[in-house]
């Protein structure tokens, strides 16, 4: 059985935005700091929902507009 403390959990939480984050970059070379912060407010799920979603994403629009729907 493996433990993982709650400093872990934040870790590994905060990679898998940074990861996200980096792909919506390359997605749309670049995106302002309102969407990086909107990205950054998301909860695990919904980080993990964008992941996936951004794969259907034509515009930034399209991640806005997901985003938008996240609240």
């Amino acid at each position: 059985m493996e433990i993982v403390t709650s400093w872990m959990e934040k870790g590994i939480e905060q990679g898998e935005q940074k990861i996200v984050k980096k792909l919506v970059k390359r997605r749309f070379n670049n995106i302002d700091s309102t969407l990086e912060n909107r990205i950054d407010s998301l909860s695990v799920e919904q980080i993990e929902n964008l992941a996936d979603a951004i794969f259907d994403f034509q515009s930034v629009e399209d991640l806005i507009n997901w985003l938008d729907q996240q609240n």
